[in-house]
């Protein structure tokens, strides 16, 4: 499983919002200038983020973003589905009712169904809040 660069500048942008809420709202070119990212392409996700509800906006000279939640309320599985879609290693594991024709003599579904598991329980678990905390720790020890 690889993860595209609109779900690893989700959670970057994601990220940003929770690690400099001050409670005020926070420009896109702010965030693109601290993440080294196109404020073109940020604003792109950051429509998908916005019309999911996961953050919200004020237009204006004082206008910008912010989450529409506490960090400890999304998980980076939320993010990352939301903009890459079913995170299955395999296409077999897509739809709830395996119908491959080799599913009852196949050993890697098993492989396949235990990489998901494995992958899930990381991104399921681990929330904004866990991610802002190791984010705030990292900066401080540079």
């Amino acid at each position: 499983m690889r993860i595209s660069t609109k779900g690893r500048y989700a959670l970057r942008l994601m990220l940003d919002l929770a690690v400099n809420d001050d409670g005020r709202y926070i420009k896109v070119k702010e965030i693109a200038a601290r993440q080294g990212i196109s404020d073109k392409y940020l604003e792109q996700i950051i429509t998908v983020l916005g019309r999911a509800g996961y953050v919200e906006s004020v237009r204006g000279a004082q206008g910008g973003y912010r989450l529409a939640k506490r960090p400890e309320q999304y998980t980076a599985g939320m993010i990352l589905r939301l903009t890459e879609g079913d995170l299955a290693p395999a296409p077999c594991l897509l739809d709830e009712q395996n119908e491959c024709e080799r599913a009852g003599g196949c050993a890697t579904l098993e492989l396949y169904k235990r990489l998901d598991s494995a992958i899930r329980s990381v991104i399921d678990q681990m929330t904004l809040a866990e991610l802002k905390e190791i984010q705030c720790q990292k900066n401080s020890s540079i």
